[in-house]
């Protein structure tokens, strides 16, 4: 968020991928914290009503958990910074979706690409679009000189299987 030019090139990157995948969007929804800023100024740059989802209801006041006004019925899509397990993105699309509100699918700037979320998401009925993931990073390293054909190789075994991924000594 701190570099204007970088800012701009993924809220324009967002948002082109809401337009493509999700034309008929209504409203955008960031999910607290990580895609506030991002979902706002997506939102702006489409000119469509912005509302975020906290990863909890409120203790107090009025306990909401969604943020910011959507009108009923609002086919809504779903801005988030990074995908890993897709746990606590999901768990936005579900209060979402229990607030009476069509959730068409959600675009994210990253992904890791674990198996265990792609199945979340499957099983979820959410599409998800991300403008970049773990394995465009590993080929860029690897082009760039910052890692070799070595670590690549284990690089990618642990994005296949991070929960049962060690280092042996």
């Amino acid at each position: 968020m701190g570099f204007p030019a970088i800012r701009s090139i993924i809220r324009d990157g967002l948002a082109d991928a809401i337009r493509l995948y999700y034309p008929q969007a209504e409203a955008i929804v960031g999910v607290a914290t990580g895609a506030i800023a991002q979902g706002a100024l997506v939102a702006d740059a489409m000119n469509l009503p912005f509302a975020y989802v906290r990863s909890s209801a409120k203790d107090h006041g009025l306990g909401n958990r969604i943020e910011g006004y959507l009108e009923p019925g609002k086919k809504t899509v779903v801005v988030e910074d990074l995908i890993s397990t897709g746990s606590s993105s999901l768990s936005a699309v579900d209060a979402i979706r229990n607030a009476g509100h069509p959730v068409l699918g959600m675009t994210a700037i990253f992904t890791y690409g674990f198996p265990l979320a792609k199945e979340k998401f499957r099983q979820a009925g959410c599409e998800l679009h991300t403008l970049t993931d773990y394995t465009e990073l590993l080929a860029l390293a690897l082009s760039l000189g910052y890692i070799n054909a070595d670590q690549m190789e284990m690089l990618e075994q642990w994005r296949n299987a991070p929960d049962r991924w060690h280092i042996d000594p």
